[in-house]
C-alpha cells in the first residue's frame, strides 16, 4: 500500500506537470492503494497456506469487494461529488456569494478499471518479490 501511494506522486506529475504531495495520503489515482494492499495480502496468504485453503478463498473475496468499491461505489460518490460541486459553485457564481465560505467535496474518490488492475499487478508483483526474498534463506 505504501509504495502504491509512493508511486502516486511522480504519475501525477507525469500526467499533469504538477507535485501533489498529497496523494501520499488521498485515496483515488493511479495506482489503488486499496486494490494493491488486498491483492498482495491475497497473494501472500496463498504462498504461505496454499491456493486451496478457504482461508485463501475468504480473502479472494473480500479483495474482489474491495476492487469493486473502489471502481464502482466510491467512484460513483466522486462523480457526484463532481457535479455537486459544479451546481454550488453556479449557484456562488449566479448570486455572487463569497466563494471562500465555500468548501468543495471531494472529488477524486475512486478508480477507474485501469488504476485498480495496475494495484492489483503491483500488489501481486511486490507480495512475489517478498515472498522470493524471504526464501532465498
Amino acid at each position: 500500500m505504501l509504495i502504491a501511494q509512493a508511486i502516486k506522486v511522480p504519475v501525477e506529475y507525469l500526467r499533469h506537470k504538477r507535485l501533489d504531495w498529497s496523494l501520499f495520503i488521498n485515496a483515488g489515482g493511479m495506482p489503488s492503494s486499496h486494490s494493491a494492499m488486498m491483492s498482495a495480502v491475497t497473494t501472500s496468504i496463498g504462498l504461505h497456506i496454499g491456493w486451496d485453503n478457504p482461508v485463501f478463498i475468504l480473502a479472494v473475496a473480500i479483495s474482489l469487494i474491495v476492487v469493486y468499491d473502489a471502481t464502482n461505489i466510491r467512484r460513483q460518490a466522486g462523480l457526484h461529488a463532481e457535479r455537486i460541486n459544479q451546481i454550488v459553485n453556479g449557484i456562488v457564481s449566479d448570486h455572487n456569494l463569497p466563494k471562500e465560505e465555500i468548501d468543495n467535496l471531494r472529488e477524486v474518490l475512486g478508480h477507474s478499471p485501469g488504476e485498480a488492475t495496475v494495484g492489483v499487478l503491483l500488489g501481486i508483483v511486490v507480495s512475489l518479490v517478498f515472498f522470493l526474498l524471504m526464501s532465498v534463506n
